[in-house]
């Protein structure tokens, strides 16, 4: 594996989770919730009346923000090499996981830590370790890209 500079932009990074942080924090002093992305969806499939509208408005937020973008920039081209069943597998088993963990990284890895909660911080580790194990037993012990 070589390291591309000239993709290299930590600012940009440092940017992107500056604003990341800002936003999970409006978001639960102006909400009182945690912006886990998978419950805020999980709720939508089985809605409660209250519920409802702030939920589709985060979801359309989501949808909206890459559109948004291009309009002052050309957004990254991304190249995905790996089929479709596996990427429907993915999806499922991060599915199943983010049930199983009470949370993604999202719920987790960006407003658990934040607040230094131990139970996030194991699910974050869990979560990785996870993804690492992943990616090596499909790449490296299956040979599948």
């Amino acid at each position: 594996m070589t390291l591309n500079l000239d993709a290299f932009t930590p600012f940009a990074a440092l940017s992107g989770g500056a604003l990341i942080g800002l936003a999970a924090a409006i978001f639960v002093l102006f909400n009182g919730r945690i912006a886990g992305v998978s419950g805020i969806v999980g709720g939508l499939l089985r809605p409660r009346a209250s519920d409802v509208r702030w939920r589709l408005a985060f979801v359309a937020g989501l949808v909206a923000a890459p559109l948004a973008y291009q309009g002052f920039a050309a957004l990254p081209v991304s190249q995905i090499d790996s089929s479709e069943a596996c990427l429907v597998a993915a999806g499922l088993l991060v599915g199943i996981g983010t049930r199983y963990g009470s949370g993604c990284t999202s719920g987790h890895g960006v407003c658990g830590l934040s607040r230094f909660s131990t139970r996030s911080l194991v699910a974050t580790l869990f979560f990785m370790l996870a993804g690492f194990a992943t990616v090596y037993v499909i790449r490296h012990v299956a040979g599948i890209v």
